[in-house]
């Protein structure tokens, strides 16, 4: 089966989970082809995969003309195309418009959808199209079939880390910040893989791993820390929106908590940590939150988008936006440890449960010979 697989710009999970599929779909026999932005191509080292893209930068929109051309003649050469995402949703349902002969298209939801204007309007005209729509989460499925999808299905994105993660405990490793890197150091602690050196060698380490991004909401983190009661060193591990990052970093005032910017070694982070925070506005099944239940660290997450059914009893959920109410379900939990030993028993046993990167492919290209034979 030759299949294409279309996403826009992106450097986190979605580009991630991209670069698996297409791997194991590979693995499976499957010829596939990858279109994308140039942006997205290069921060994943996608060396063979298509760079058009016709939307976004000014660049991108004077070339537009040809990309789109050229997208329209690769949808004719596939049996199946796949756009991950709103805006490759649209690219996908233009280019299969005009594709001869017509392949089937495929549309899977990762992140929350406009409520109103054009946005909301060009997201349903795709939909509609689409002969399957997938999200991410149980809320992306029904909004994608409130919108008018004629068919929909829940396709949930497992994080890679998983196999690695339900193992054994690995000796852990320095997690130090990096020289040169940023963060607030008042308090005199520097972060390492058994907790915190100096002043805070002792307390629990408290974990957030996230982009700097508006939607990661991290004043609510950092107001979080300062509410916070019990002793604990505060961590922020990710990079992005560096004019944010120096704001919140502005709010810190003297609170342990450290911003240690982006880092290629989050197991031994996760395998440090003693709760894990996430504060965002939405999400689907993070998959941090994933990863951390099966490292066995407890979880302090609010109820948006899909995380609830993903922790289930297996995590606390909070409000979102609420500071205190995050404070406290942390400091609860720091108090407890029988209760953080549950939580963390519950979330490995949930995580086991969970498909691997594998098994998902197998089950995608199921899906695909079902359209073909529909």
């Amino acid at each position: 089966m030759r299949i294409l697989q279309l996403v826009g710009r992106s450097t986190g999970g979605i580009g991630s989970h991209v670069g698996r599929l297409t791997a194991d779909l590979r693995h499976l026999g499957q010829e596939v082809v990858v279109v994308t932005d140039r942006s997205t191509a290069s921060h994943f080292g996608w060396t063979g995969s298509r760079t058009l893209w016709p939307l976004g930068s000014a660049r991108a929109m004077a070339r537009a003309p040809l990309d789109w051309h050229r997208i329209m003649r690769l949808a004719s050469t596939v049996e199946v195309v796949h756009a991950h995402g709103q805006q490759a949703g649209l690219v996908a349902a233009v280019a299969v418009l005009r594709a001869r002969p017509r392949p089937r298209l495929v549309v899977t939801l990762h992140n929350e959808l406009p409520t109103g204007g054009v946005g909301a309007r060009t997201v349903r005209w795709a939909l509609r199209r689409a002969d399957l729509v997938t999200g991410a989460s149980e809320d992306l499925v029904e909004t994608a079939r409130a919108l008018g999808a004629r068919r929909t299905e829940l396709s949930v994105v497992t994080s890679p880390r998983l196999a690695a993660l339900l193992a054994p405990p690995a000796p852990r490793v320095d997690v130090s910040p990096r020289p040169g890197g940023r963060g607030n150091t008042s308090t005199g602690a520097g972060v390492t893989g058994a907790g915190v050196t100096g002043a805070g060698r002792d307390r629990p380490l408290v974990l957030t791993v996230s982009r700097i991004a508006p939607q990661k909401d991290l004043a609510t983190l950092v107001g979080a820390a300062h509410a916070s009661t019990e002793p604990a060193t505060w961590v922020v591990v990710g990079g992005g929106d560096a004019d944010l990052r120096r704001r919140l970093e502005s709010e810190v005032g003297g609170i342990p908590l450290t911003f240690v910017g982006e880092r290629d070694d989050v197991e031994a982070w996760l395998r440090a940590a003693t709760v894990l925070v996430l504060t965002s506005r939405w999400e689907a099944r993070a998959l941090v939150v994933q990863e951390a239940m099966a490292a066995g660290v407890p979880v302090v997450v609010p109820a948006v988008g899909g995380l609830p059914g993903l922790v289930g009893d297996a995590g606390v959920l909070v409000a979102p936006g609420d500071p205190a109410a995050t404070a406290t379900a942390v400091d609860e939990l720091l108090r407890d440890p029988s209760r953080r030993a549950h939580l963390a028993a519950r979330g490995r046993e949930r995580a086991r449960t969970w498909d691997t990167p594998e098994q998902e492919a197998r089950h995608w290209l199921e899906r695909y010979r079902s359209l073909l034979g529909s």
